[in-house]
C-alpha cells in the first residue's frame, strides 16, 4: 500500500467517526428542540452560537487550522438549525419576486434546507412573517452602489417584525438575451430599478432602454416567455440557467465591487448580538435629533451608520435609523435605549445581529 493509499484509508475511519458523532450531536439537539417548541423560544441564538464557536475552535493546537475549524464549526451550527427549523414546522421562509431572483439567491445560501415562498411585494413578505405564515423573511436592504431599498426600510417602520441576521451577497449584473439573440439585436432591457441603476453605464454605452420590473428574475422570465431578441434583461447567471436565456455580455455592473445587504426578518427578535439597530423619530425642533446622537456618544456607543427618511403621515419630517456596536442585553445599552425615549418621540429597538468583527 503506497503513501496515499495509506492516508486515504486513514480519512476513511477518522470520517466513519466523524458521521457517528455527527448523528450523535443532532440526537442530542432533540432536547434543545422540545425546550424551544415548549417556550416559543427562537431557534437563532446568536450569543450561545458565538460562544460554542469560541469554545470549540480554542480546542485547536495547530494554529494554522483554526480558521478552518471555525468555519466548519459555523456550518455545522448554520445545518443544527436548519434542521430544528424542520423539525418545529419552522422552515417556511419567504422572499419577493420569483426563482432565481437575488432575494430567492440569498435566500438559498441562508437557509439551503428550507422552504422557499415567494410573494409579490415586499409588504407581503412582511404580512406573512406577522401572521406566522413564514419563519423568516429575506429582503434587500442596502447596495453598495445605489444605495439604500428605501421601502424595505419604510415597512420596517411600520411593522413590528424584527431584524435578526444581515448578509452581504456580491451582485453580478449580466445582459441576457434569448439563445438565438446578439447583443446587436437588444433595443429594450427589462430589470429591476436597482438592477438597472447598477448597470447604467453599460446601458448608456449601448444606448439601450431600460424598462423598470418587479425584479431581475421576473424580468429574465419576460424575455423568456415573449421570445422576441430585440428585448433583453439585466439579472444573475443563475437566473440565465433557470429561464433557458444566455448571457449576452457577463459582469455589466458600473463598479466591480456591487454588493447588496440583506436583512432577515422574524417576528421575535434574536437573544444577543454584536450589533443592534434603532428607529427613533423626534420633536420636529430645533436641536432634537442633534440630543439623541450626542446621547449614543455620550454613552459610550460606536453608531456605525445612520439614516434618514420621509415620515409619510408627515410631510417634510423624517424618522431615522442607526446602527449602534453592542449587546442590547447588556445593562448599559437598555439604559441608553429608556434614555432616548426621554429625548426622543418614539423609539423602536428593530434589530438585533452580530458581524463579524474587521481588522
Amino acid at each position: 500500500m503506497n503513501q496515499l493509499d495509506c492516508a486515504r484509508q486513514q480519512i476513511d475511519k477518522i470520517d466513519t467517526e466523524i458521521a457517528r458523532l455527527f448523528q450523535q450531536r443532532m440526537q442530542a439537539v432533540q432536547g434543545v428542540i422540545e425546550y424551544k417548541k415548549a417556550t416559543g423560544m427562537p431557534i437563532l441564538d446568536t450569543g450561545r452560537e458565538a460562544q460554542v464557536i469560541e469554545k470549540n475552535t480554542a480546542y485547536i493546537t495547530d494554529n494554522a487550522l483554526k480558521p478552518y475549524y471555525e468555519q466548519w464549526q459555523k456550518d455545522l451550527m448554520a445545518l443544527s438549525r436548519q434542521y430544528q427549523a424542520k423539525v418545529l414546522g419552522r422552515d417556511v421562509v419567504a422572499y419577493q419576486g420569483v426563482e432565481g431572483a437575488f432575494a430567492h439567491i440569498a435566500l438559498k445560501k441562508l437557509f439551503p434546507y428550507a422552504k422557499a415562498v415567494n410573494y409579490t411585494t415586499w409588504k407581503q413578505v412582511f404580512e406573512a412573517v406577522e401572521k406566522g405564515e413564514a419563519a423568516y423573511g429575506v429582503l434587500p436592504f442596502e447596495n453598495s452602489t445605489t444605495g439604500d431599498v428605501g421601502e424595505v426600510l419604510d415597512l420596517c417602520f411600520t411593522y413590528s417584525c424584527s431584524v435578526v441576521q444581515m448578509y452581504d451577497l456580491p451582485v453580478i449584473q449580466n445582459l441576457l438575451g434569448l439563445s438565438n439573440a446578439k447583443i446587436s439585436d437588444i433595443k429594450t432591457v427589462y430589470s429591476h430599478p436597482q438592477g438597472l441603476r447598477q448597470s447604467a453605464k453599460f446601458l448608456q454605452q449601448l444606448n439601450l432602454q431600460g424598462v423598470e420590473y418587479p425584479n431581475t428574475a421576473m424580468a429574465a422570465q419576460q424575455v423568456a416567455e415573449q421570445q422576441d431578441c430585440s428585448i433583453g434583461a439585466i439579472a444573475s447567471t443563475e437566473t440565465a440557467e433557470l429561464y433557458g436565456l444566455q448571457v449576452l455580455a457577463p459582469q455589466v455592473n458600473n463598479v466591480d465591487e456591487n454588493t447588496t445587504r440583506f436583512i432577515v426578518i422574524a417576528a421575535q427578535p434574536a437573544q444577543e448580538g454584536n450589533r443592534f439597530s434603532v428607529l427613533f423619530t423626534v420633536d420636529h425642533t430645533a436641536g432634537q435629533l442633534a440630543k439623541a446622537i450626542q446621547l449614543i456618544g455620550a454613552m459610550g456607543f460606536n453608531m456605525e451608520c445612520i439614516k434618514s427618511r420621509p415620515l409619510l403621515s408627515a410631510p417634510w419630517e423624517y424618522y431615522f435609523y442607526v446602527e449602534l456596536v453592542g449587546n442590547p442585553a447588556n445593562e448599559k445599552s437598555e439604559q441608553l435605549l429608556k434614555k432616548m425615549q426621554q429625548v426622543c418621540k418614539s423609539v423602536k429597538q428593530l434589530g438585533v445581529y452580530s458581524k463579524e468583527e474587521t481588522a
